[in-house]
């Protein structure tokens, strides 16, 4: 089968300006078909801070045009012969926000060969990418997506399209570490910001079992939320003077999901017991963050960083998440209404993620 019946059109960003709601729907031309992709009519997509970053060319400069979305969920319409994952025509299937790794072919990627395909160096994004055969890639703000099938899950039954979704970028986001760095059972863990990513933060560390969850935000606006979400307490940074002596030494654990250089680094070191562990996940587009060299001298303190997960992981995290019935905060808004909803979202007013619907 060459051709397709269904056109591949979606909600371009052609400029910096396209973040502040000027996307132009349109058609685009998908990467050239291989028998190991996988075509899906897109149901669902998650709105991700991800995509303003690059709408704005805040990460640096984008390859307009630019069809952003990378938590897509939908149905299988076409199935190449050589495609991975025993996946069928009419199968609920997601792509997060990888679909492309070098995937160890010349022998010589660590990171393929020990199923950490998000830090290989040929990693290509779901959209504002370029494949090897020389297709871009766009996202899922669109009524058709191509991925790679290595890419590709299935999404479990007992899992809704609108909950899955953001699970697939910011639900790994926070999984990925938490699982990474030994969250469970005996273990107190803070989570940094309570938006789309510390929600999932909050949600995944209660389900892996950590005896105690401590949300950290600036204001006390969020304590409710967090509390219903399941933290155990909340620490309001700019409403307690007193937070860091407070709270010292009580955490094994600190997920950062916040994106600011200004963020009070030697504080939340000093909430970790001796030896424990920070992992950096927002990317500030303002500058770098100050490194607290003396307490990660003197607590023995581990800096890390961690980038959404493997595909393998992402199925894992799929199981757990049915398992133990997560439910993320989720808003689910119309795909023709994206230019409303992307700059909803920049204004902070998402409670904790926005999912575009394609309505037909």
């Amino acid at each position: 089968m060459g051709s397709t019946d269904y056109k591949f059109e979606g909600w371009m960003g052609l400029d910096k300006e396209s973040a502040k709601g000027n996307m132009v729907w349109q058609q685009f031309e998908p990467k050239p078909w291989e028998e190991t992709d996988i075509d899906m009519r897109v149901t669902h997509c998650g709105i991700c801070g991800s995509d303003m970053h690059t709408l704005r060319s805040g990460w640096g400069p984008t390859q307009y045009p630019c069809c952003v979305g990378h938590e897509i969920v939908g149905v299988a319409v076409r199935v190449g012969s050589k495609a991975e994952g025993n996946i069928k025509v009419g199968d609920r299937i997601g792509v997060g926000a990888q679909s492309a790794s070098c995937l160890n072919k010349d022998g010589d990627c660590e990171a393929c060969a020990s199923g950490l395909e998000q830090h290989c160096n040929r990693m290509v994004g779901t959209y504002n990418g370029t494949f090897a055969n020389g297709g871009k890639s766009f996202g899922g703000y669109s009524l058709y997506n191509r991925s790679p099938s290595h890419f590709v899950v299935k999404i479990p039954d007992a899992i809704s399209s609108a909950d899955a979704a953001p699970m697939l970028c910011g639900g790994i986001t926070t999984y990925s570490p938490l699982r990474q760095n030994g969250c469970g059972p005996g273990k107190k863990v803070g989570i940094i910001g309570v938006g789309g990513l510390g929600h999932f933060g909050i949600l995944f560390a209660k389900a892996l079992g950590a005896d105690r969850v401590v949300a950290i935000s600036r204001k006390g606006n969020k304590k409710d939320d967090a509390l219903k979400l399941g933290a155990d307490a909340y620490i309001a940074t700019d409403e307690d003077e007193d937070w860091v002596k407070n709270n010292a030494q009580s955490l094994d654990l600190i997920i950062s999901t916040a994106s600011s250089s200004k963020m009070p680094m030697y504080g939340y070191s000093q909430l970790l017991r001796t030896r424990g562990t920070f992992i950096q996940l927002g990317a500030p587009e303002d500058g770098g963050l100050e490194i607290p060299a003396f307490a990660l001298i003197m607590k023995g303190m581990k800096l890390g960083g961690s980038m959404i997960g493997s595909p393998d992981e992402i199925r894992e995290m799929l199981e757990l998440a049915a398992a133990k019935n997560i439910k993320p905060w989720v808003e689910e808004r119309p795909m023709k209404d994206a230019n409303k909803a992307i700059q909803d979202m920049d204004a902070g007013n998402a409670r904790y993620r926005y999912v575009l619907v394609n309505e037909q």
